[in-house]
């Protein structure tokens, strides 16, 4: 196999093979973690990624949400929940800061970070501890409900 088709070959979240299309449960693993990954890129360097992130993670949870494997879909589903809760808590505070307020928004980034990191780290450590396996997907890109591929 050339390296090009190797590359993508790893790129792919599902493949047609002897018995049919299959999802891969190593693609599903990767696309679990973005959402994760994101949020902790985000609020590291909060400008100007965190404004972009806001936006990008909206498509990556509609990609995600309904991801063939059920736990993609929670995984994303839970990391997006602490995105949105904290960036949505911070905003409506914000608003109510006096005068210029950066020891403010220096507060509640450091609040936004202890809040999201380390339970985006523990959601990434359940994620890799997981099992992930293939899943045969009928013509249409759903899960077929009789097989399971080990």
């Amino acid at each position: 196999m050339s390296s090009t088709a190797s590359v993508m070959h790893i790129l792919e979240s599902s493949e047609n093979t002897a018995i049919g299309k299959i999802a891969r449960g190593s693609s599903a693993k990767r696309a679990a973690t973005v959402m994760n990954y994101g949020n902790i890129i985000a609020i590291l360097v909060p400008f100007p990624l965190l404004i972009f992130w806001f936006g990008a993670s909206m498509l990556v949870y509609a990609m995600n949400r309904h991801h063939p494997d059920p736990k993609v879909g929670h995984y994303t589903q839970q990391a997006a929940y602490r995105f949105y809760g904290v960036t949505g808590f911070f905003v409506v505070i914000a608003t109510f800061f006096p005068g210029n307020g950066w020891t403010w928004h220096l507060v509640s980034w450091i609040l936004a970070f202890l809040i999201l990191v380390p339970w985006s780290i523990i959601d990434l450590r359940r994620i890799y501890r997981d099992q992930w396996i293939d899943i045969p997907l009928d013509d249409e890109g759903h899960p077929l409900s009789d097989a399971v591929v080990a």
